[in-house]
């Protein structure tokens, strides 16, 4: 095993299993993680199977993430309980508040420990947007409009990922929800000003900062108003508000630097470069092994020793339990039973129309395989 300290930037895969050329990219200095999409899934045997075989590469081992959030964005579904849309929960809360929690830190308990169970470290979970109604690409990944809802769900979720060993990255900073384009395939522009957002969209981010939240992912949308770089590039929003103002001490993942959104920072080292510098901690490169390779010649950036910290914690909690022995876990039981039928018809509506079009998200979106 390798003895190298995990490097900033986060790359993918394309199959079931690691390939030779895979194998030598994951080794690389500069690479700190691995994220996952559904083409990488089969069965929770096999993703165990490639997930043990990607920490067995290096100490201290890469971290393994995902985007899995439940609803149109959930990476793994065969096998794994199929999560309704977070907005579900907020539909509830609407007559029934602390129920609402209830479910919600069960939904984040299930969510957590099948993926801990198969070796994943953590999910870029949960969405913190607010739902405003006009943004198809965050919609009813959302919570809430309200931005109390949205905290106080959302610190359910990740109080339920924390009990099964998982840290949680709460997503888009400073907030995705108000524009209508989506930033896989467009720049968005957002024209409020940070007054605007900080008695709006800022608030549930500074709650769960507040509470330790572990990871932040922040919004390839340009907010010209407080600054002119989209928040993803923008040291004044990294560095001086989400560090500075907000007090944030974990790690800044960068979201995937082969959106649209991202194209305004120049090529894809420059845009790493640029992210890094602004104030990220990793940044993902996806669906693009010949651009990760780019980076990984091309970028020269040693981690830091408080980012080095930083990741630590988004290592999974050791040894976490089988899938074998979660099936038998009382907990799981009671919270799968909780938690059945939450949304179910709609979900699964969806997902047996051949129609639909393939789930959306974070890191290059609708994936290609």
């Amino acid at each position: 095993m390798l003895h190298l300290p995990l490097g900033p930037v986060m790359c993918d895969v394309a199959g079931h299993a690691l390939d030779p050329a895979e194998r030598a990219r994951l080794t690389h200095p500069l690479v700190g993680g691995v994220i996952l999409f559904s083409r990488n899934y089969r069965d929770p045997e096999q993703l165990a199977a490639l997930c043990q075989d990607i920490h067995a590469l290096r100490s201290p081992h890469l971290l393994i993430g995902v985007d899995h959030e439940g609803g149109r964005v959930q990476r793994f579904r065969t096998g794994f309980t199929v999560l309704p849309p977070m907005r579900t929960l907020g539909t509830l809360w609407d007559d029934h508040p602390q129920r609402a929690r209830r479910l919600a830190r069960d939904a984040g308990y299930v969510l957590a420990a099948e993926l801990r169970a198969a070796g994943v470290d953590f999910s870029f979970a949960p969405v913190l947007d607010l739902d405003y109604g006009g943004s198809t690409v965050i919609g009813d990944r959302a919570l809430h409009r309200n931005p109390q809802a949205v905290s106080e769900l959302a610190h359910a979720l990740v109080l339920g990922m924390q009990e099964a060993g998982m840290s949680a990255v709460g997503k888009h900073f400073p907030g995705h929800g108000y524009v209508a384009a989506d930033s896989h395939v467009a720049v968005p522009v957002d024209e409020r000003t940070l007054s605007d957002l900080e008695f709006a969209d800022l608030l549930p981010f500074r709650q769960l900062i507040d509470l330790g939240l572990a990871g932040v992912m922040p919004a390839h949308v340009v907010y010209p108003r407080v600054d002119s770089q989209p928040a993803g590039f923008s040291h004044r929003w990294l560095s001086e508000i989400l560090r500075g103002e907000l007090g944030f001490e974990g790690v800044i993942f960068s979201d995937d630097l082969t959106m649209e959104g991202a194209s305004v920072a120049g090529d894809v080292t420059a845009r790493a470069r640029v992210a890094l510098a602004a104030g990220c901690d990793m940044v993902l490169v996806c669906n693009r092994p010949d651009l990760a390779d780019q980076v990984l010649r091309h970028l020269a950036w040693p981690p830091t020793p408080m980012s080095l910290i930083r990741f630590a914690r988004m290592h999974g909690r050791p040894h976490p339990p089988s899938r074998m022995a979660l099936l038998e876990s009382a907990r799981y039981a009671a919270a799968l039973r909780h938690i059945a039928g939450l949304g179910q018809t709609d979900t699964q509506l969806a997902l047996d129309d051949p129609t639909a079009p393939l789930p959306s998200g974070d890191a290059g979106g609708a994936e290609r395989v």
